[in-house]
């Protein structure tokens, strides 16, 4: 992967807190007068019910935590080396943190290029880096019991095909 300087371009692409996020306008700004733009491909994550009785317990949260700035910054990065790999115009990551009830909007995903497959390609690839190496710890809390979530190795696989090739 090519090297990424220490302070990033796409800096003003990343953010990282507790609040939602409309798609819709996130991808409006994303392509706002960017006339090469001819294809957007976006990826919405959302908290899904990861215990069959989660959904109807009360209080059921997935508390995300992360490193202000730090985080920012390595996402930044991140999407500054996928615009080297990728022949994409722009990118853009939202992932929100605190604490999140099932079916809330976790994570956004965007990316703008003149062609679908190498937007596609990138956001997956974004989408594999954050699930794997991006500085999140999540936390699964029903009825005030909370558990720290592993990482998965179907996570670790999807990011090492990026890693190989």
């Amino acid at each position: 992967m090519a090297s990424v300087p220490q302070t990033s371009p796409s800096l003003a692409c990343v953010t990282v807190g507790p609040d939602d996020f409309d798609v819709s306008t996130e991808v409006a700004r994303l392509r706002a007068g960017d006339h090469r733009v001819g294809a957007v491909v976006t990826f919405v994550g959302t908290v899904r019910e990861w215990r069959p009785d989660a959904a109807s317990s009360e209080g059921a949260v997935m508390e995300l935590e992360h490193y202000p700035g730090m985080t920012e910054l390595s996402i930044a990065r991140m999407i500054d080396a996928a615009k080297e790999r990728f022949d994409v115009f722009n990118a853009r990551v939202i992932h929100r943190v605190g604490p999140l009830a099932i079916a809330d909007q976790i994570v956004l995903v965007a990316v703008t290029s003149a062609h679908r497959g190498q937007a596609f390609q990138c956001c997956e690839f974004l989408m594999d880096w954050l699930k794997t190496d991006a500085p999140f710890w999540k936390k699964e809390v029903v009825n005030g019991q909370g558990q720290w979530v592993d990482a998965r190795a179907s996570d670790d696989q999807a990011m090492d095909r990026w890693r190989q090739g």
